[in-house]
């Protein structure tokens, strides 16, 4: 669908990002709305979903009265938004019903794959390795994120006094951990650190390593231990989180294989990607690393750095066009 995005300087449409709370999921729903944010002001919501007893572990038809059984901590109710975005199982029994509760007026939006049949969102935006097609569908690569070059530019400058001195190449090391198709151990944690180590002591570089909650905390401690000698940071996990930071500043990104979300973050901002090899085969996941291959962001790690340039990932802004254009196609429609 390739429709113009008609902007407005003086309505700001309601945006609500819904999830789960768990930070990669919202991030997602996040950087979505900030880039529609761009486009168009919009008065933006985040809501947590939660629900009553174990209700959030049943599939969302056998939880059919879901406003009824949300936590009292949530304060999703009408009036409902103009664009609803949510990501995660547990948004399913309420994104499903949206479009009738709000007869119509508000445009779902659904992130990755539902694994429910999509007419009933107004568009599906899945990762393009999902292999979901639709009219409705827009796949895109990776994930939305929340890296913008104003955010990079911002979180260096908090972090610039630890930064500023740190030798060249400065290797953004991205660490996540275990999922349904890779694991972590022990022993491939020593095996990484080796290789990370070796090119760095080679060309007189620093580190910059960061974990996700998902790493294990044995794979963590073995890693900072055998990489602390190396000049750089490590952040664990107190304290400002330099994420961002650690991005602006990197003259490579190494990423652990798993991570759609940090992939696509490191593949936005221009910079060499290297992918980290874990434990375990998943062929969606190849898809995904032969895609990112191919627009040349992105390349398995070999166990030394080299620099290329490719075009940076802008695959959240594109989605955001995307909403904004059907939005304003439909709310056109309804006024005709």
């Amino acid at each position: 669908m390739d429709l113009p995005v008609t902007t407005s300087a003086e309505t700001s449409l309601r945006v609500w990002v819904v999830s789960d709370g768990r930070t990669g999921i919202e991030n997602q729903g996040l950087g979505l709305a900030e880039a529609m944010g761009e486009l168009r002001p919009i008065d933006l919501s985040i809501k947590r979903v939660s629900w009553r007893g174990g209700l959030g572990t049943l599939p969302w038809w056998l939880n059919p009265s879901p406003l009824r059984a949300l936590a009292p901590d949530c304060d999703i109710a009408p009036p409902w938004p103009d664009i609803w975005i949510a990501a995660g199982r547990a948004t399913l029994p309420l994104s499903l019903r949206m479009r009738r509760w709000s007869r119509g007026r508000t445009l779902v939006v659904q992130l990755q794959d539902p694994r429910v049949p999509v007419g009933a969102f107004d568009l599906v935006i899945p990762p393009k390795h999902d292999r979901l097609q639709g009219d409705n569908v827009l796949p895109i690569v990776g994930a939305p994120h929340r890296v913008t070059p104003a955010r990079l530019a911002a979180d260096y400058a908090r972090f610039e006094d630890q930064l500023r001195d740190l030798p060249h190449p400065r290797v953004a090391v991205l660490i996540g951990g275990k999922s349904k198709a890779f694991g972590l151990s022990p022993e491939r944690a020593a095996a990484m650190a080796h290789e990370i180590e070796l090119p760095i002591l080679q060309e007189g570089g620093s580190v910059l390593l960061t974990f996700s909650r998902r790493t294990p905390e044995d794979a963590k401690a073995l890693l900072s231990a055998r990489l602390r000698h190396l000049p750089g940071m490590i952040w664990d996990g107190e304290g400002e989180n330099p994420y961002f930071a650690f991005l602006a500043a990197a003259d490579y990104v190494l990423v652990t294989e798993e991570s759609t979300n940090m992939t696509t973050e490191a593949a936005s901002t221009g910079k060499p990607v290297f992918i980290l090899k874990m434990e375990g085969e998943s062929l969606k996941f190849r898809l995904y690393h032969d895609e990112l291959e191919r627009l040349g962001a992105a390349r398995p790690f070999g166990g030394a750095f080299h620099s290329w340039t490719y075009e940076p990932l802008a695959e959240t802004a594109r989605a955001a066009a995307e909403v904004l254009a059907r939005y304003d196609a439909r709310s056109l429609g309804q006024n005709s």
